[in-house]
């Protein structure tokens, strides 16, 4: 049941802006406002705006490895990857500015390669990791460092993610899919045994 507190409206509130107008927008006072608190009500919540930040942020981390953990996977290895990468992909596509924030800004206690991979601290780098792990150990790909491994593929897809939500590319929506996934078979390809 979703409840209805002040901290939930003020969460609730802070993703619309997000969403509709980008991290910028969302300001402690604009918050408060959508709310109908006072600027100073939303400080006890969340002690500044990077804390709230954080806060959407980890939401869609959160988010992000539901859908992760909810797909259904079918097929090859090869085939297994790519459902994975389209989950990343349809994640992105759907939610382009909380993407930006998860990915693109610097934030306090975001993980980092790779030392927090390492240990299992990233549940949406992990189902790649454990999948390609199980690709080297079946011989469907070349034995090499599961996670130097999995890191390039999340660079590759966010690379090629990012410069298509920035403008830099004329394809349609379909046709960027079939390039995304175009890429990441090559990718896999060449590490395949």
């Amino acid at each position: 049941m979703a409840l209805n507190t002040t901290a939930d409206k003020i969460a609730r509130a802070a993703r619309m802006l997000l969403d509709a107008e980008g991290a910028d927008a969302v300001t402690m006072r604009r918050v408060a406002k959508a709310v109908g608190i006072t600027p100073m009500a939303v400080y006890r919540h969340y002690a500044d705006r990077e804390g709230l930040l954080n806060a959407l942020a980890d939401e869609g981390f959160e988010e992000l490895a539901a859908w992760l953990k909810g797909t259904v996977l079918s097929g090859d290895m090869g085939e297994r990857l790519s459902m994975l990468a389209d989950v990343y992909l349809e994640h992105a596509l759907e939610n382009p500015r909380l993407f930006e924030l998860m990915f693109l800004k610097p934030r306090a206690g975001a993980r980092r390669y790779p030392e927090d991979f390492r240990t299992g601290l990233s549940p949406t780098a992990n189902p790649f990791a454990e999948l390609i792990r199980e690709g080297m150990e079946s011989g469907y790909l070349r034995v090499e460092d599961v996670w130097s491994v999995t890191f390039e593929v999340g660079a590759l897809s966010h690379g090629l993610i990012m410069l298509y939500l920035g403008g830099r590319t004329s394809m349609s929506p379909e046709d960027f899919r079939r390039f995304y996934q175009r890429s990441l078979r090559r990718y896999v390809d060449g590490i395949r045994n």
